[in-house]
């Protein structure tokens, strides 16, 4: 298991909180979980960087990136996201997104990205299997 935080006082997020990136194997070999918390944005998206470029390195071949705790989320954690897309797709892998909160899945909408990536309510849903596309 992998874990990081970032505080980020005085970096322009209102309520100045923290961001928590946690990276561990899923039940079956081939599966990382990547769980989010707090506020995504320019100043706290590196651990998440990090996460899923080794998740990608590791082999993965479904990396969940479970969104249940993500607050917030800014054009530069939704970059990482793409780019982590980009690079599993070279290696016949996905990114998968679970348990957006409303506003997150807002944000997806808005600029079109949640078209490209799987997305489940849960990661009980998630787990039982990737949709057919």
């Amino acid at each position: 298991m992998v874990s990081a935080q970032d505080g980020w006082p005085g970096s322009g997020s209102s309520g100045g909180g923290r961001f928590t990136v946690t990276a561990r194997p899923g039940p079956e070999p081939g599966i990382v979980v990547v769980e989010l918390a707090g506020e995504l944005d320019h100043d706290t998206a590196e651990p998440l960087r990090t996460a899923l470029d080794d998740a990608v390195a590791s082999g993965a071949r479904r990396i969940l990136v479970d969104c249940a705790e993500l607050l917030f989320c800014d054009s530069t954690g939704l970059n990482v996201l793409l780019r982590a897309r980009l690079a599993a797709q070279d290696t016949e892998a996905r990114v998968e997104l679970v348990a957006l909160r409303p506003q997150v899945a807002r944000m997806l909408v808005i600029t079109g990205a949640g078209a490209v990536f799987p997305r489940y309510a849960s990661l009980g849903e998630a787990l039982a299997g990737p949709r057919q596309e």
